[in-house]
């Protein structure tokens, strides 16, 4: 293993880090957009930030990206393996932006890095860890526990969870109009309300940002982590000048590691660069073409996506931002009445979300036999 090889792993994450920041701007900050409470730059700040803040925050999913979802005794997780997982992530993240498609970063990440690595492992399939018990369920690993299973459960919770906090907030106001003896009349209109859940969806969209950057951020994290750590397993990095010693990464007898302050601070702020290069294509399809939304709308999804997927962050769990908020949204539209979502732009969504596990593992699993191909991996 080379040191350029290193320094190339390193670099390709944060390109897919930035892609992402980029590419995933619209899940915190499209509802606030579209509910015209804050400037599309007023709100790209502010997920900017609350992305950097959320990315400082927690450890627990960069390790399940970094240990829990390729079985290093099987194959040998090399810098080319990872620059062929982000590669693949890559490519589908910039396909899905160009066409507006509100996909998942974190499952083109997961896709990737197991298509590559089932390629380095001449196609063998024990090379992926698919379910490893734990003392208790939530400290399981593996790829169906951690991402398979709550790909399908986060976004039918973030679908509940809106249509939930908006039946509740319609229920609410009609039982104030009733005792007040005013006719009950919908959110849409009332400038009261409107301007109440205005104020509100700030705080609602910067929890929906800070949950971003727990959950997103951390996945690079665990990348360039995982490569540090086979860098300082193979001796490469032990003829570093004292001033580059804190490159070295040494894995704890529990085949964990503390991720770097360093490696925090490098991905939170070129999440925090691509957040703030915004995302327009794919804010104009959940802000605008999936639902019409007013300020309670907005408060109502981005507080039932942030809550799901802080509690997965806090378990370790790789959930697609994406996937929830979208759902979310679906969720409040349905509580208004179902013809309210444009369920044509659902169903290409649906497809990207489908997809998008399966394909970036080809593309991985492609590049990967491209370098075996001409001796380079």
């Amino acid at each position: 293993m080379s040191l350029i090889l290193v320094f190339l792993v390193i670099f390709v994450a944060l390109v897919f880090e930035y892609i992402n920041g980029f590419h995933d701007t619209a899940n915190s900050i499209a509802t606030v957009v579209a509910t015209k409470v804050l400037s599309p730059t007023q709100a790209v700040i502010l997920a900017a930030f609350t992305n950097l803040i959320g990315a400082l925050l927690g450890t627990a999913v960069a390790k399940t990206i970094a240990s829990g979802l390729v079985d290093a005794g099987v194959v040998a997780v090399t810098p080319q393996v990872l620059i062929c997982a982000l590669l693949g992530a890559i490519v589908w993240d910039l396909i899905t932006w160009w066409w507006g498609l509100p996909s998942s970063s974190s499952h083109a990440l997961v896709g990737g890095l197991c298509g590559a690595a089932l390629a380095a492992a001449n196609d063998n399939w024990s090379s992926i860890i698919w379910w490893q018990g734990g003392e208790h369920w939530w400290q399981g690993k593996g790829l169906l526990p951690k991402v398979v299973l709550p790909m399908f459960s986060s976004p039918m919770l973030g679908f509940v969870l809106g249509f939930a906090v908006m039946g509740a907030i319609f229920a609410l106001v009609n039982f104030m109009s009733n005792r007040s003896g005013k006719v009950p009349q919908t959110l849409s209109k009332p400038r009261f309300l409107n301007g109440f859940f205005g104020k509100a969806q700030i705080l609602s969209a910067s929890a929906m940002g800070l949950s971003h950057g727990m959950n997103d951020a951390q996945k690079t994290m665990g990348i360039i982590a995982l490569a540090l750590v086979g860098a300082t397993s193979a001796g490469t990095l032990d003829d570093l000048p004292s001033w580059l010693s804190f490159l070295r990464v040494e894995e704890d007898p529990d085949s964990q590691f503390e991720i770097a302050v360093w490696i925090k601070v490098l991905c939170a702020l070129t999440m925090a660069a691509g957040t703030a290069a915004g995302g327009w294509r794919i804010i104009r399809t959940l802000g605008h073409k999936l639902v019409k939304l007013h300020p309670v709308n907005g408060f109502a999804a981005e507080t039932a996506s942030a809550s799901v997927i802080l509690a997965a962050s806090h378990f370790g769990i790789p959930v697609s931002t994406t996937h929830n908020i979208s759902s979310a949204i679906m969720g409040v539209g349905a509580a208004k009445r179902f013809s309210a979502i444009k369920w044509t732009v659902v169903e290409r969504m649906v497809w990207a979300w489908l997809l998008t596990i399966p394909i970036t593992a080809i593309l991985a699993w492609l590049f990967v036999r491209l370098l075996q191909a001409f001796n380079l991996a």
